[in-house]
């Protein structure tokens, strides 16, 4: 198996000569685990690695964390922390004593129960990181880089990075960027999916809403792929699966927990009185998408009804990714207001909002850009919006217009 470097490397080996414990969250399977081990092999100064997933283990640390930290003493790597928030409280203890840099790493894939604990216990001290499965400049073995509409940047990477075709941006989006099927080690990708989504998804839905029917949550998770790059309806999410509302509600904030979807939030200010408050979901990994809404290959998945809301799910969720990788938390919304008219992703940054347009054609029509007017009354300023597209090279429609080729994400 190929092990693929990680943007977040870098960050992490800095990070740990000034803070005391990291705690990395997202999915299961994403390389949290991988990446630390490698981490902790190159460093070389005798990590113990201890993982939670272990039940004689995950029982110590949480019944009794003294023992568990005379038995385990750092500098040390905690697997899934999420099972023994208990230990929280003695890592707290550690560091207000000790001050070591780099102690404790910990990973965790559930992330709103961490981020509970973290922040009673461990704020200020604990740096926080989310890795998301791979992105498309990861397997590239490109730099990372926040995407961001500023031409110089832009221009730069252009030249950078690989360009791709539309067939191939579709392979890209239809295979997904888990590492178990990018490093080749299970190259049977529909296997992988169906035993990731009853191996890992149910298990943690189970754990943290009690007992599932899982014929229904297949029929959730399903409904929710079917409506990826959409706005969030629960109503109708909840007729498809079967299931009431409020279980609808519990199941979509646990797959956010998870890191398995995200939600895009409706970019609104006082001024701007007529937008929606709805969210729209998005997939970390469109391969996930494409298996549970049953695309057979990347041709039909381009050929086929969702081609849209897959492309647009792939740009935002790359883009998403930019951030992440870099350690850097980022600020995206969405724009739509009563009228229905609709702006796909909004960056806010250094007092701007930047808006762009996601499209499949390779040739876009500048009246594209007409409705990133809708955002002239916003107190911030408008700064240089783009047309994601299809097309082949950098362009532009004048100096506050940009064309930018989805490969360059």
């Amino acid at each position: 198996m190929q092990y693929i470097k990680r943007h977040l490397e870098d960050k992490i080996t800095s990070l740990s000569k000034s803070y005391s414990a990291i705690l990395l969250t997202g999915p299961r399977q994403s390389g949290k685990t991988t990446m630390l081990r490698m981490l902790a092999e190159k460093e070389n100064i005798g990590r113990e690695y201890v993982t939670l997933d272990d039940l004689s283990l995950r029982d110590m640390a949480k019944n009794d964390p003294a023992m568990f930290f005379q038995l385990h003493k750092p500098p040390i790597l905690i697997d899934e922390v999420q099972y023994a928030p208990e230990l929280f409280t003695y890592i707290k203890i550690h560091i207000d004593k000790y001050h070591n840099p780099g102690d404790f790493w910990m990973t965790g894939s559930q992330i709103f129960r961490l981020m509970q604990g973290v922040q009673e216990s461990l704020a200020g001290r604990a740096a926080l990181l989310h890795m998301s499965p791979l992105s498309q400049r990861e397997i590239d073995g490109k730099a990372a880089v926040p995407f961001s509409t500023n031409f110089d940047t832009l221009l730069s990477e252009s030249k950078n990075v690989t360009p791709a075709t539309v067939p191939e941006i579709y392979e890209r989006l239809w295979r997904g960027s888990m590492p178990g099927i990018v490093s080749g080690l299970f190259p049977d990708r529909d296997i992988y999916y169906s035993s990731y989504i009853s191996t890992y998804i149910e298990r943690d839905v189970r754990e943290l809403s009690g007992s599932i029917d899982a014929l229904k949550f297949n029929r959730f998770i399903t409904a929710m792929a079917a409506r990826t790059a959409q706005m969030l309806n629960y109503s109708a999410i909840a007729e498809d699966a079967d299931i009431d509302i409020q279980t609808a509600k519990a199941w979509t904030n646990i797959l956010e927990a998870l890191g398995i979807i995200f939600l895009l939030h409706p970019y609104s200010n006082n001024v701007l009185k007529r937008t929606v408050k709805t969210p729209k979901i998005y997939f970390y990994d469109t391969g996930l998408v494409c298996y549970l809404t049953k695309w057979s290959s990347p041709v039909v998945a381009e050929s086929g009804a969702m081609n849209g809301a897959l492309l647009e799910n792939y740009a935002v969720s790359e883009i998403m990714k930019s951030y992440q990788s870099s350690g850097v938390v980022p600020y995206l919304y969405y724009y739509r207001d009563r009228d229905a008219k609709e702006i796909d992703l909004i960056i806010e940054g250094d007092g701007k909002l930047c808006p762009i347009e996601i499209k499949k054609t390779s040739l876009p029509d500048k009246r594209i850009t007409k409705t990133f007017g809708l955002l002239d009354k916003s107190p911030l300023k408008v700064g240089t919006s783009a047309v994601l597209c299809m097309a082949e090279h950098l362009g532009a429609f004048d100096n506050d217009n940009l064309i930018v080729p989805i490969w360059m994400i």
